[in-house]
């Protein structure tokens, strides 16, 4: 559950909560398996669940749905896709938590297409004058979704469409609306002395002996959610209603001012807190598993669990936490704008890398980082050779290599071709499409039998990694001037220099790149050029800039023919 609900990090009471840190403690009971998700549904088939076994996350759609939210997703698909290998139906739900209120106002929102805007680019009055009132309520600031909530909801779904995830996006707001909701919440309200006594142990604003109603309507003056229940008729209509008055709501540093309306709501007009909510969705949709991050682990699964059993009457699903992970070393953060989208990585790596990087042990916490992705894209280029038998590898790398591959790729298939990623991104530098894979085969990376569904999927990559150095700026952000000589003036020396180095290039065989960098500093300094000059001649003539990547490893990579012709500045 991956959600910035109101209550969802408040001290808890220690009570005897089952630990949701399911793979970060010695368990003797457990068997050893290569991979995580195979432990997880070990403890989901202990519970002799009823078919279809649920699978469930969550997400409260406050604002840009970023990578760090399909962390939810993917440890729930894996779970999901071991119990399907072990013959069990599974429905993996994805609630989006939409009749939460709008606390505060996002730095960052984006367009359906991922593009990302600033508060100031569309209408923020109109968000401000909806603080308080449910995702559903807000108009869409883009105009183009019937609400702001369904707007993000829609976002959620394309990215995990995006993964090659089937999940089912369930609204909390529809659920309320049709009434799935009613029987749990008049239940809850039943028993809302117990339910208040259990809270008490969670929350200190909670008085056991006090008048708290775990029931929030929507005021039917101003719209917003309001906290305040003077009194509960069950006797009234079909379910229920409450008696309610517009008071005003925390919401972190700023208090949001209620109307002071007095009204009455039945129980499709309003929403469970938080705390009983995520129990009653377990009840409805009958949930088996559910991964959630760190803040709920220590905050609303132990009271969660409480109420399902002691309130509710129900079993609590087999819970898991996952460790967050960060955004070049920063949290992610849709208020402050430190995001990046699923549909953002995907123009940098393929599908199949960012699924392997949802496949590592969620226990530990890691750094998705832009700067240093070719370093993700080698780690699975290894897992997928240690897979095929081609390198050597450990013992308890292979197994996991051979459990985690074929869940990861939509099809293992040896035929692949998978060039190298930072020197796809040197082919990148090469507008030629003609030119990359020519490139490509001289450096014996594409063979002469390869089949053309893999040849074209290896220089997909090359776009993909060219997108990667232009969004960094790094070493290999420079386009090849190769169709006609940029405009150039050297002396004499430096063109004596350039000359000797060709002939070096011409004889070298194979062109090794160190030894290619090397002789670049030996040519300046026997024709007593200033090094640093020397490599910007370099630069001028295949760059037509002032600097460039290193440039023996970039030349020694290039078409032996072109390099010597350039240097000789003949073409």
């Amino acid at each position: 559950m991956s959600t910035e609900h109101d209550d969802a990090t408040e001290p808890d009471a220690g009570a005897d909560a089952e630990s949701p840190y399911t793979l970060q403690h010695e368990d003797g009971d457990d068997a050893r398996h290569a991979f995580w998700a195979d432990t997880v549904a070990d403890r989901v088939e202990a519970r002799e669940p009823d078919e279809p076994i649920v699978v469930k996350g969550g997400i409260s759609p406050s604002g840009v749905p970023h990578l760090g939210n399909v962390n939810e997703i993917m440890r729930g698909y894996y779970v999901a896709e071991v119990l399907r290998e072990r013959g069990h139906e599974v429905r993996q739900v994805f609630t989006a938590d939409d009749r939460d209120p709008l606390r505060k106002l996002p730095r960052t929102l984006c367009d359906l297409e991922g593009t990302l805007v600033d508060l100031g680019e569309v209408d923020a009055g109109a968000l401000g004058r909806n603080l308080g009132a449910p995702y559903t309520d807000i108009p869409d600031p883009f105009g183009c979704c019937d609400s702001y909530g369904d707007h993000f909801s829609t976002i959620i779904q394309d990215s995990a469409d995006a993964v090659d995830v089937p999940i089912d996006l369930v609204s909390n707001t529809e659920m309320y609306e049709s009434g799935e909701f009613e029987a749990v919440t008049r239940f809850v309200l039943e028993h809302r002395e117990r339910a208040r006594e259990v809270l008490s142990q969670y929350q200190d604003k909670v008085d056991a002996d006090g008048d708290y109603v775990p029931f929030n309507p929507i005021c039917e003056d101003c719209g917003k959610i309001t906290e305040t229940v003077t009194s509960v008729d069950l006797d009234a209509g079909e379910a229920g209603t409450v008696d309610y008055r517009c008071t005003d709501m925390d919401a972190g540093d700023r208090t949001i001012d209620g109307c002071g309306h007095e009204g009455t709501a039945t129980l499709r007009e309003g929403k469970l807190p938080w705390r009983f909510e995520w129990p009653a969705q377990w009840q409805v949709l009958g949930v088996d598993f559910e991964p959630f991050g760190k803040d709920h682990a220590e905050g609303s699964w132990p009271s969660g669990q409480d109420v399902a059993r002691n309130v509710l009457e129900i079993e609590p699903p087999v819970p898991m936490v996952y460790e967050w992970f960060t955004l070049e070393g920063e949290p992610f953060s849709s208020s402050e704008g430190n995001v990046i989208l699923v549909s953002d990585v995907l123009e940098l790596l393929e599908p199949e890398v960012l699924r392997y990087f949802f496949a590592k042990d969620p226990a530990k916490a890691r750094d998705f980082s832009i700067e240093r992705l070719d370093q993700l894209v080698d780690e699975f280029d290894r897992l997928e050779a240690i897979y095929f038998d081609e390198i050597e590898a450990s013992e308890d790398e292979t197994a996991f290599a051979k459990r985690v591959y074929p869940l990861v790729v939509e099809e293992p298939r040896e035929e692949r071709i998978r060039l190298p990623y930072t020197f796809a991104a040197v082919l990148g530098m090469f507008d030629d499409p003609d030119l990359r894979e020519e490139v490509a085969r001289k450096e014996g990376h594409i063979s002469d039998d390869a089949p053309e569904w893999a040849v074209d999927q290896a220089l997909e990559r090359v776009e993909q990694a060219r997108n990667w150095a232009r969004r960094t700026g790094n070493e290999f952000d420079y386009e090849l001037k190769r169709t006609e000589i940029p405009d150039h003036e050297f002396d004499a020396a430096t063109e004596a220099a350039l000359d000797d180095l060709a002939d070096f290039v011409e004889s070298a065989v194979p062109v090794d790149p160190d030894e290619l960098q090397g002789e670049i500093y030996e040519t300046a300094k026997r024709h007593d050029v200033d090094v640093g000059d020397f490599f910007g001649a370099g630069y001028r003539l295949f760059f037509d800039e002032e600097q460039g990547p290193k440039l023996g490893p970039f030349l020694a990579k290039v078409d032996r023919e072109f390099v010597v012709a350039r240097l000789r500045r003949e073409r």
